[in-house]
């Protein structure tokens, strides 16, 4: 599994590709806010699936981005 956490505009945005056992890779998602009184996190698992780890990657990074830009 490929995790990266990046910043984007206040929230934790951490896409993940998970290998399967047919060979695909599951684009996974995990988006977590901070406030003063407590912690949200979203999780979203297998958005869509690809041949390549880092297209999986890529495509719920993307995904996440468009989920906080809808959700401030």
């Amino acid at each position: 599994m490929n995790r990266q956490a990046i910043q984007y505009k206040g929230y934790e945005v951490a896409p993940v590709a998970q290998q399967l056992p047919n060979g695909l890779y599951a684009a996974n998602l995990t988006i977590g806010k901070a406030t003063a009184d407590h912690t949200r996190a979203y999780s979203f698992d297998a958005l869509d699936y690809f041949f390549d780890e880092e297209h999986a990657v890529a495509y719920a990074f993307r995904w996440g981005r468009m989920w906080v830009d809808s959700h401030q």
